[in-house]
């Protein structure tokens, strides 16, 4: 059901560094608010708004396992994830294994895609468009590569290297999950695993790419702007300062 009044406000918040279990837990508690309003919805005559959010945050070290990853992408053990101060989780988004950092900036979109468009490809996509949109901003061309999801350097070269990764949950067209972009950080942890299962590309970041570290509160500003933009969001943003 697409809503006759969508709702396009969305409601921000920075969330700055958190921890990735209590991240996840907040968006599947406001997953699971949403659910549960389109099921009361179904059932009788008044129709309930839906909300939609948008966090940004960044993480202390973790590694994440999609749903349809496979474990062997994880090329350390127990003891060294906790000896890189590191934690480790399976996930419920699609996609394969990924580490989040201090320095790469995460977006989660927790969005009721009846408020938009009911098209998770169309979805898909405009999270990448917003990537694309950001890093133009600070002067690096970078896009798609056919068939493979999220965004690249040197996409049409015999050299990609990837600057974004993404994933994805919803339920009844909610989202949750979303993107996380490079921007000052430490690549190292990448070679603990295998990147989205990809072996034959190299992970990349805004700082290496541009040769200096990244205002952190700029690319926000900047992606904040775009997802305005590319999605035609109303934001409210929570907290005034987005740092």
């Amino acid at each position: 059901m697409t809503y006759a009044n969508q709702n396009k406000k969305v409601l921000f918040q920075d969330l700055g560094l958190i921890r990735y279990k209590e991240a996840w837990d907040l968006q599947e508690s406001y997953l699971n608010e949403q659910v549960n309003i389109k099921i009361i919805n179904q059932q009788g005559n008044i129709i309930k708004p839906t909300e939609n959010r948008l966090l940004f945050c960044e993480h202390p070290h973790v590694y994440t396992l999609g749903k349809s990853g496979k474990e062997n992408n994880l090329l350390i053990n127990e003891k060294m994830i906790l000896q890189l101060g590191a934690e480790y989780f399976p996930v419920n988004r699609g996609g394969d294994i990924t580490y989040h950092g201090p320095g790469q900036l995460v977006a989660y979109p927790i969005l009721d895609l009846d408020n938009f468009f009911t098209d998770i490809h169309r979805y898909m996509r405009s999270l990448e468009e917003v990537v694309i949109q950001t890093c133009a901003k600070f002067g690096l061309l970078v896009g798609r590569i056919a068939g493979m999801t999220g965004v690249w350097v040197d996409f049409d070269s015999d050299n990609p290297r990837k600057i974004c990764a993404m994933g994805v949950k919803t339920s009844r067209w909610v989202t949750i999950h979303g993107l996380a972009l490079n921007v000052n950080t430490n690549l190292d942890y990448f070679t603990h695993i295998v990147p989205c299962g990809i072996t034959d590309k190299s992970i990349t970041s805004l700082q290496k790419e541009l040769g200096k570290e990244i205002n952190m509160i700029d690319v926000k500003k900047v992606m904040l702007t775009i997802f305005s933009s590319v999605f035609q969001m109303a934001i409210d943003i929570k907290n005034k300062n987005p740092a």
